[in-house]
């Protein structure tokens, strides 16, 4: 018995031989056995990087349909307020207008022509065959808008003797340098006669 006794010390002995039998087996047909495949990460980045793309082609048109929307608030804006502007724009021209002539008649009534009873003198010296149809204080002066009655040659020789009467005056040769017309006889389509205009050239203070 003492034969099949193992002593305490002994250790059994290991073969440190390699298997007697060859590895067969093919690792790249093996099934992949990993808990999270790469292909998973892969597909999630992408994911990740189609979404950011999306998400900031979104919010640019999203900026885009915002600025054109304030564009077109802006253009309706503009147009109300070209409307209003170029009504502005008339109405101070009529006034500019207005105010022109009120101080064309505030000018006239300043100057010695009312006072001195102007208007009265031009209608005692008027001739039968003219007559006046306006008469305008300009720079300078005052002009005479009128119409000759005849023909061509009678109406030139009725405007020339007025002109010489006004200047053998005596009142108005103290107001007036010169009293000459400037431009020739024009027909009036409206009445048939000839238009004519004198301008009284003021004397220097």
């Amino acid at each position: 018995m003492s034969l099949f006794k193992i002593k305490k010390g002994d250790k059994p002995t290991v073969s440190l031989m390699p298997s007697w039998h060859p590895n067969f087996r093919n690792f790249e047909r093996l099934p992949d056995v990993k808990v999270v495949r790469t292909s998973f990460f892969v597909n999630c980045a992408a994911i990740v990087i189609v979404s950011g793309v999306l998400l900031c082609f979104g919010l640019q048109e999203y900026k885009l349909r915002a600025i054109r929307g304030q564009i077109s608030d802006l253009d309706r804006q503009i147009d109300d307020n070209k409307k209003l502007s170029e009504q502005a724009v008339r109405l101070y021209q009529q006034f500019q207008t207005e105010e022109s002539k009120a101080a064309e008649v505030a000018a006239f009534v300043k100057t010695d022509y009312v006072r001195s009873d102007f208007l009265i003198e031009l209608g005692k010296s008027l001739p039968e065959n003219i007559v006046l149809n306006s008469i305008m204080l300009q720079e300078g002066g005052v002009s005479l808008h009128g119409i000759v009655h005849g023909t061509p040659d009678e109406a030139f020789g009725r405007a020339q003797a007025y002109i010489n009467q006004l200047q053998a005056d005596p009142s108005l040769r103290q107001k007036f340098e010169t009293i000459t017309m400037p431009g020739d006889l024009n027909p009036n389509a409206g009445t048939g006669q000839l238009d004519f205009q004198i301008f009284m050239k003021s004397k220097k203070e």
